[in-house]
């Protein structure tokens, strides 16, 4: 007996809540108690094993705090040759944010409320990267 795998935008949408849940550091105990369900349902969830309906994405929603278009950014779509569809981050976002290093320098970052100081860190960060990108001998 084969075990089906499961749909890419499922597997998408999940690894879309296991990352925000981590972003808020939620275990998915918790997770799971606020929306009714064991964590064993959220494993599932995150992995893509099981849909989500409807009606549980807007409750996930809610208790993750953000919209519902989140869980779908970027998602993989046939119909768009791979292109991202408007307003999605593109893929390599999603995979720095699935790292614990993109997930520890989110949380960070998001705890610094002055603007100018989060401005200089950009440019601190576009700096270094600019000084490794290897150059172009064109």
């Amino acid at each position: 007996m084969s075990t089906k795998a499961p749909n890419p935008v499922d597997k998408h949408v999940g690894s879309r809540v296991r990352m925000r849940r981590i972003m808020l550091g939620m275990s998915q105990e918790k997770l799971g108690e606020a929306l009714g369900l064991t964590f064993q349902q959220i494993q599932k969830y995150e992995k893509g094993t099981n849909r989500v309906g409807a009606s549980r994405i807007q409750q996930i929603s809610e208790v993750l705090q953000i919209p519902v278009s989140f869980l779908f950014e970027g998602v993989p779509s046939g119909s768009t040759n791979g292109e991202p569809f408007d307003g999605a981050s593109p893929a390599y976002v999603s995979d720095f944010l699935a790292t614990s290093e993109g997930l520890a320098l989110t949380r960070a970052f998001t705890r610094i409320h002055d603007s100018k100081l989060r401005r200089s860190i950009v440019d601190l960060v576009e700096q270094i990267a600019d000084r490794e990108a290897p150059e172009d001998d064109a």
